[in-house]
């Protein structure tokens, strides 16, 4: 018999509809469940495994009291003016393998972690650029490490010696600056926080349920130093990128911090070295040419190298700075 409501065939199906809703909720609710108990799986073996890390990525250097956490440094070498290098974010003293074996054959040169980072413990927040600069004051004293000091910076670490550099001029006897941050890109840095945040919340992720330890090829940097890949659960740790991560937090208010340090002549004739990538952007080396203008002596530097770390892809180059303004 024909069917005498011609409309009940083209009808929507609500029926199958919620059918095929139902279904992918199923499917979701149990992935998430399957999330949540590898989760749980990856964590109680991350934390067992890094019970043994103290033993098996033992600290290079020491570990030095600042008044309420402790910080580690790394120091070899003979001679002065002490050569001290200040990692960029997410990095730590490992990155500066290269310069720091080359440089203390003739130099007295300290690494350190910044709070948090590798084997130092957590230190107090904000991590803006002044915190930073004070604890590294902090340390630089406690360890009985004398100065004036040549700062050697790369990226991020450009804002910590620029503030120490500003309120302790008479412990710097010099800075070398490589593809430092700048502090004048507030508009970029307040885009990119977020969005640093995110990315190195979910490194952290991956360190803390454990992926790090099973695939650190997978997860390690590709500048990562062969030191630095040796000990990646203790280098790119979870505690390393939540130190990153609020480091990153505060980058506005720490690019506010450097830039009240900017003035007309603020270096003096305080030796600088400005290095900068080939191929940089042109507002990039604007930036670059202001920061050597800051001395009498400051001097821009451009490497033959695209890479961001020119310290490892040009290590001749940085060394033979140094050098340069160590001499004074």
């Amino acid at each position: 018999m024909a069917d005498r409501n011609p409309e009940r065939s083209t009808r929507p199906r609500p029926r199958r509809g919620r059918r095929l809703l139902r279904t992918l909720l199923r499917a979701a609710a149990l992935a998430l469940v399957l999330l949540v108990l590898a989760s749980g799986v990856g964590f109680a073996y991350e934390s067992n495994a890094s019970r043994a890390d103290a033993r098996e990525h033992r600290a290079p250097g020491r570990l030095v009291d600042v008044g309420g956490h402790r910080l580690h440094l790394y120091c070899a070498g003979r001679g002065a003016p002490t050569v001290v290098l200040e990692a960029g974010l997410a990095e730590s003293s490992a990155s500066w393998e290269v310069i720091q074996r080359r440089l203390s054959a003739h130099s007295r040169v300290c690494s350190y972690d910044r709070a948090g980072y590798a084997w130092s413990q957590e230190g107090p927040s904000p991590r803006t650029a002044e915190r930073l600069a004070g604890e590294l004051h902090a340390l630089l004293a406690a360890s009985g490490e004398a100065g004036p000091y040549v700062l050697v910076a790369h990226s991020f670490g450009g804002n910590v010696v620029r503030v120490f550099a500003d309120r302790r001029r008479s412990l710097t006897a010099g800075l070398v600056l490589i593809d430092v941050t700048d502090e004048t890109a507030l508009t970029a840095l307040r885009i990119s926080r977020p969005l640093m945040a995110v990315q190195l919340g979910v490194n952290q992720f991956v360190a803390r349920v454990g992926l790090l330890r099973l695939r650190g090829d997978a997860f390690v940097p590709p500048e990562a130093t062969p030191t630095a890949r040796a000990n990646a659960t203790v280098v790119y740790g979870s505690g390393s990128m939540a130190a990153a991560r609020a480091e990153a937090w505060a980058s506005v208010d720490s690019a506010a911090q450097v830039a009240a340090t900017v003035r007309p002549g603020a270096w003096d004739d305080l030796p600088v070295t400005v290095i900068v990538p080939a191929g940089q952007p042109e507002e990039d080396a604007r930036h670059a040419r202001s920061l050597a203008a800051l001395s009498s002596r400051g001097r821009l530097v451009t490497a033959s190298t695209t890479e961001h770390y020119v310290q490892n892809a040009q290590p001749d180059l940085v060394l033979a700075e140094i050098a340069r303004v160590a001499a004074g």
